[in-house]
């Protein structure tokens, strides 16, 4: 059956060209143009609220079987949402008001937590020597069966008596990496312990770790000693905490987060008293004082008091720690568990501190002085160590502290000397403003400082991070940085010396001139210099780049600091080098709003581009390059000449030299020439003199020399369609033909597969959309006079005809039949649309009838090679395929024929049927397109549609 309709259809397709529909595009534009209806929304409007009829039943009684109903409409607006509204708003508020409730004694979001601390207290303080820990028997001995209790307190007792009477061993001789991975092994052990229910085991553990924290033989490693083992004090305090309050649940309700004493049940209670008991039993006064202050939290279920009476004890069993760099960790400690659990209770902060003021002598007595002898450690390196704990004490003390606080902190540091270590711990505690505008009272205590003990540089750079973040008095600004800048020129270590100078760069960049930058900047290079000495500071110089450009944005003027670049010079490692370019580049193309054509700036930044460019090899990840070249794209796409259109392509010439190992620059450049030969061509309107042509000639001849060196075959493809198409605009006929010829040449190349965002993707869908974009360009090319007729789109039939296809793909069929749509537009009197000053074919052959003719024939083998691929579809497994074709090819007729002729007619009918006749048909499409025709009938000069319309039948599929 098929075989008698392919037939019938063969017969008629030579007819499809000479009955062709002609096309007035003017007039089917207006029939399309949607018709603007106004609209009555009424009373109507989204935003106005829903009036709501209440219904409300009434049921009868019993005797009476029936029910009323009345309705009555409220005379208030109700809201549907209204009630699920006021549910959520009561459950908001509530639970608002529970949490500032609960949050009110808690640290806010701006007091910065130990944990930000803690990584890089173990960075900076580490050791090679060799270190030492002790290691016990946690064996656990069996109670005799029914003895009493009092009997099971004794033996606990005696169990945690064995670790202070010689239970254990000390593992000698271990490197710092092995002494962590030990602390770490015992806090597991703690975690295993207390998931078996050993909890004696599990305090014995943490009595052992807390005992650490009295040694200090490997002085220098101290704070990181004390960030390991308070790790494993935390977990414990979690841990009992967790499993006192997971006692006080009750018929599944926990506790309520700002629960009081009388909440919780007396086995709850007796269970915390028990732990205290024990924590007391402790004999020795670090593991006591360490391990009651991390289960300090419990306090809370015993009394509403209990810490509070309990922070003041504690402070004072501090002072029985003889050493005091033991005994200033130990209140850092408590200091860190009180703003934790009652940050309000200031006073137990304050008198930690001041107690510490009060043993502050000893750091220079005979038992420190001695020790530091034997360890071979030097009271700077010694005093440094102190550093993080009164970091931390001044910082809960400061922490939303009244003005009046600091000033009298201030005044207790000046009665000890101006000690260095304890006024680089103020300015590092208090809030930034707070030191800016005492900016010149603390230059002065500076000034007093004894520097033997504590660098004066490094209070100066204390002192330069505050004001970093706030500004000092105005008339004070360049006296602080004159005797600030005394003090830093004058370091000899280099390293001292850049650490303080990149934190005072971003001062100077702030509030004063190129001038002072510039001579900032040749400070930082005499001291960096010699020696190579910037080898050793690449993330200060780095900073420093960075603070310069974020102040100077305004590249004209960055690039008049005559010091600048020779400071990029000292980058002299790649890797650092390209990052300090990427970040130039990227504060360029984010300030930078208008064009420019400076050629300081150009010079700088091409040297600038150029470097990242260089950096590119075999090993760069895909990804870097896409940045550097977005980053140089940035930058081309900003360099503007103006008019002087020689000068602009002079550029993107030397651009293309330089940085031709990255495909999405010259691409850029490829599209930036084109629009230049565009821009020439608008602004010489009217003006086609020798050289406006010459010059777009030559941004013609860029592209065609440029395109060859790219690697991705379809932006070949594009940029050759691109490019003939604005070779076409500027009257370049046959550069145009080169352009199409090379895409045309170049289509039989196309893999099958390619690769898309790193996947392997099939082409054709690809190649279907450049060619439907090719055949649109086509229309308006005119044919060579020496190349015959249509002789571009023989040569891309030809190709498509030899290119091998999927074998399960109809995208060669589809082509064809957009290259019915190309013929179809060919044979009207007049085309769609022409390019400016170039006559296309209709105006050269006017429609002469051998043109016709070619176009026919044309038409006859395509349409031939339609028909042969929908006879092979004829087997059961690609009817579907079939039917889709059949459709596809029926509306091409549908839009280009002229249906009036009855053998067109009765071709678009027979497809029609065949889209049908195997149930593959999507019903509502083929409803849609028969509805389309209908609508078509009732338009002037489409009234044969309505015969047409009758003669396509919708199958059922049932």
């Amino acid at each position: 059956m098929f075989l008698c309709q392919y037939a019938c259809i063969l017969s008629l397709y030579s007819c499809f060209l000479r009955h062709a529909r002609s096309r007035n595009y003017v007039s089917e534009s207006e029939v399309c143009k949607l018709e603007s209806v106004p609209l009555d929304f009424g009373d109507y409007h989204p935003l106005k609220p829903i009036t709501v009829t209440e219904s409300k039943t009434k049921k009868m009684n019993r005797k009476g079987s029936t029910s009323s109903t009345s309705s009555s409409s409220s005379s208030s607006v109700l809201d549907p949402l209204s009630s699920v509204l006021d549910a959520f708003y009561f459950l908001s508020n509530s639970t608002r008001k529970k949490r500032d409730k609960d949050d009110s004694p808690a640290v806010g979001s701006d007091f910065e937590p130990w944990s930000s601390k803690r990584g890089e207290i173990l960075a900076r303080y580490t050791t090679t020597e060799k270190l030492s820990i002790v290691s016990g028997s946690f064996s656990r001995k069996a109670a005799t069966t029914g003895s009493a209790v009092s009997e099971k307190v004794r033996t606990r007792l005696e169990e945690l008596d064995d670790l202070e009477e010689g239970s254990q061993k000390e593992l000698l001789n271990l490197t710092q990496q092995d002494y962590m991975n030990r602390i770490e092994e015992l806090n597991q052990s703690l975690k295993d312990a207390w998931s078996s229910d050993q909890k004696v085991k599990a305090l014995k553990i943490v009595i052992q770790c807390s005992k650490l924290l009295s040694d200090t033989t490997v002085i220098q490693f101290y704070p990181s000693k004390f960030v390991l083992i308070t790790d494993i004090l935390d977990t414990f305090g979690k841990l009992v905490y967790e499993r006192i309050q997971s006692m006080c649940v009750d018929n599944r309700v926990s506790l309520p987060d700002n629960f009081s004493p009388e909440c919780v049940n007396d086995t709850a209670k007796e269970t915390c008293l028990n732990w205290f008991f024990k924590i007391a039993s402790i004999r020795e006064l670090i593991p006591r004082f360490y391990v009651e202050a991390a289960i300090l939290k419990c306090n809370k279920f015993l009394s509403k008091t209990g810490i509070s009476e309990c922070l003041p004890r504690l402070t004072s069993m501090i002072r029985g720690i003889g050493d005091p760099l033991v005994a200033v960790y130990a209140r850092a400690y408590l200091c860190r568990v009180g703003m934790e659990v009652a940050p309000q209770l200031k006073e137990s902060l304050n008198k930690n501190f001041f107690d510490f003021l009060l043993t502050f002598k000893q750091i220079h007595g005979d038992t420190v002085q001695n020790q530091l002898v034997v360890q071979c450690v030097e009271i700077p390196l010694y005093l440094t160590l102190y550093s993080p704990a009164i970091d931390w004490i001044l910082q809960c003390i400061a922490y939303r502290a009244p003005e009046v606080l600091l000033t009298e902190m201030m005044e207790r540091c000046k009665k000890l000397g101006n000690n260095a270590l304890l006024l680089n711990s103020v300015m590092s505690a208090f809030r930034a403003e707070f030191i800016a505008a005492r900016s010149m009272d603390f230059i002065g205590m500076i000034k007093e400082c004894d520097e033997s003990g504590f660098p004066k540089h490094l209070l100066f750079r204390s002192l330069g991070l505050n004001l970093a973040l706030a500004d000092p008095p105005e008339n004070d600004r360049l006296q602080i940085l004159n005797e600030a800048w005394k003090v830093i020129t004058k370091l000899k270590n280099p390293q001292d010396y850049i650490n303080c100078a990149e934190v005072w760069v971003e001062y100077t960049c702030r509030h004063f001139t190129k001038r002072e930058v510039n001579t900032v900047l040749a400070d930082v290079i005499k001291h960096m210099t010699p020696d190579r000495a910037f080898e050793d500071a690449y993330p200060q110089l780095q900073s420093i780049i960075q603070k310069v450009i974020t102040y100077i944005y305004d590249f004209s003027l960055l690039f008049s600091v005559e010091k600048f670049l020779p400071f990029l010079d000292m980058f002299q490692k790649e890797s650092v080098r390209v990052e300090v370019c990427k970040c130039i580049m990227e504060s360029f193309i984010k300030h930078q709003q208008e064009s420019t054509k400076d050629p300081v700036i150009l010079n700088a930044l091409l040297h600038i581009c150029k470097t990242m460019h260089d950096s590119v090899n075999a090993l760069t990840l895909e990804d870097e390059k896409r940045m550097l070249a977005a980053l140089i794209n940035g930058f081309i796409k900003m360099v503007s000449f103006g008019r002087d259109f020689e000068q602009q392509l002079s550029f993107y010439v030397e651009a293309r030299s330089m940085f031709c190992n990255l495909e999405p620059v010259l691409v850029q450049l490829i599209h930036s020439v084109n629009q230049l030969a565009m821009e020439t061509r608008k602004v010489m309107k009217g003006n086609h003199s020798r050289k406006t042509a010459a010059f777009v000639r030559a941004c013609v001849a860029f592209c065609f020399i440029t395109i060859p060196s790219l690697s991705s075959i379809f932006t070949r493809l594009n940029l050759y369609l691109h490019s003939g198409q604005v070779a076409l605009a500027n009257q370049c006929l046959s550069q145009a033909d080169a352009f199409f010829k090379a895409a045309v040449s170049l289509v039989p190349e196309v893999p099958k597969m390619i690769s898309v965002d790193g996947k392997m993707r099939p082409s054709d869908a690809f190649l279907l959309e450049f060619l439907c974009n090719f055949f649109s360009t086509l229309l308006v090319v005119p044919d060579h006079p020496e190349q015959g007729v249509l002789f571009l789109v023989r040569g891309l039939l030809n190709v498509i005809q030899d290119y091998t296809w999927e074998d399960n793909s109809d995208d060669k069929i589809r082509i064809y039949t957009n290259v019915l749509h190309l013929l179809s537009a060919m044979t009207q009197e007049a085309y769609i649309y022409h390019v400016d000053k170039v006559d296309s074919n209709d105006t050269l052959y006017g429609g002469d009838s051998k043109f016709l003719t070619e176009i026919n024939k044309l038409c006859e083998t395509v349409i031939a090679q339609i028909l042969d691929h929908l006879k092979t579809l004829g087997k059961e497994e690609t009817l579907k395929r079939q039917s889709q074709l059949a459709l596809y090819f029926f509306n091409t007729i549908l839009a280009h024929g002229d249906l009036r002729n009855n053998k067109l007619n009765q071709l678009s009918v027979n497809l029609w049927n065949l889209a049908q006749k195997h149930g593959f048909a999507d019903t509502k499409t083929m409803v849609k397109t028969l509805e389309y025709i209908k609508r078509r009938s009732n338009q002037p000069e489409m009234s044969h549609f309505t015969d047409l319309a009758l003669r396509l039948p919708l199958q059922s599929r049932t």
